[in-house]
């Protein structure tokens, strides 16, 4: 029925949660691995997965090569993460409306649930996020972006589902911090490439799939890029933790938001500001 695509890089942390939830899924899953020295690569097998290696570019290039090169014969493919995992209610939902999709309907949107440090962020704008992650076989590819990048179908609409994926990463505050920096040397690419071209900015709203990953793009290229260094910073994380409600989280949501709406955010426009001195130099 279903093939399932999971990144792998040194994640034997998430791995064996990922996979659990899947047990009665009972998908096809393929692991590309990126070269681990840990026991992922021993957690694959030992779940009965198939697992494939291609050296790292960036998650859309890897992902569009597994699409490219691994032998999926069922239907419906979806596209995880290692730290992510099915509600059993998803899990119960996929079986159920998969067999029963018209034929119009090409791609699902699901919901992610994201916890940090133990705690489900449900507030300053962080749920729900939908995301395209399960589409019929041959219809999906992923866009080329170094950082945000997003499942596209050639064509068909697009429905939604009604449970979860959870988001949550049990590698600790250490990883997740050298894992944002990483994303803002990745993140700076393509919001230079941005300020160079105004196509992208025009094109999102012709789109036909104007989903709410779209809009928050459009958003974020038409009004946060314009905005002034450093200040549109703060002004993001004001809006998260305050007007959105951030501060219902707790001192897991006051962490977070902080670090995520307001540290990586601060540093994407410092290694910005510093590229740009350095050019004029």
């Amino acid at each position: 029925m279903i093939s399932i695509i999971i990144l792998t890089f040194n994640e034997e942390a998430n791995l064996a949660i990922c996979l659990d939830s899947l047990k009665k899924l009972n998908a096809e899953i393929f692991i590309v691995d990126s070269g681990s020295s840990d026991d992922t690569l021993e957690i694959a097998k030992e779940y009965g997965c198939q697992t494939f290696y291609n050296p790292w570019q960036n998650y859309a290039e890897q992902l569009n090569w597994a699409l490219q090169n691994i032998p999926i014969k069922t239907p419906w493919t979806m596209r995880l993460d290692a730290d992510e995992r099915l509600m059993p209610e998803l899990v119960d939902e996929l079986k159920r409306v998969l067999t029963i999709t018209p034929e119009n309907i090409t791609g699902y949107q699901v919901k992610r649930r994201v916890f940090f440090m133990g705690k489900w962020i449900r507030h300053g704008g962080y749920y729900p996020t939908w995301l395209l992650r399960v589409w019929r076989t041959g219809l999906g590819f992923c866009e080329q972006r170094w950082m945000d990048e997003h499942m596209v179908i050639s064509q068909g609409k697009i429905a939604n589902l009604k449970y979860d994926i959870i988001d949550e990463n049990h590698k600790g505050l250490t990883f997740w911090t050298n894992k944002h920096n990483s994303y803002a040397n990745r993140e700076i690419k393509d919001l230079l490439h941005l300020y160079s071209s105004s196509q992208e900015k025009d094109s999102l709203l012709d789109r036909d799939h104007f989903t709410q990953a779209n809009q928050r793009r459009w958003i974020k290229n038409n009004l946060y890029s314009r905005s002034p260094l450093f200040l549109r910073a703060l002004i993001y994380y004001f809006l998260r933790y305050v007007i959105g409600l951030g501060f219902l989280d707790g001192i897991e949501g006051m962490i977070f938001h902080f670090l995520q709406g307001f540290w990586y955010r601060f540093l994407v426009d410092a290694k910005i500001y510093e590229y740009t001195k350095n050019k004029l130099a």
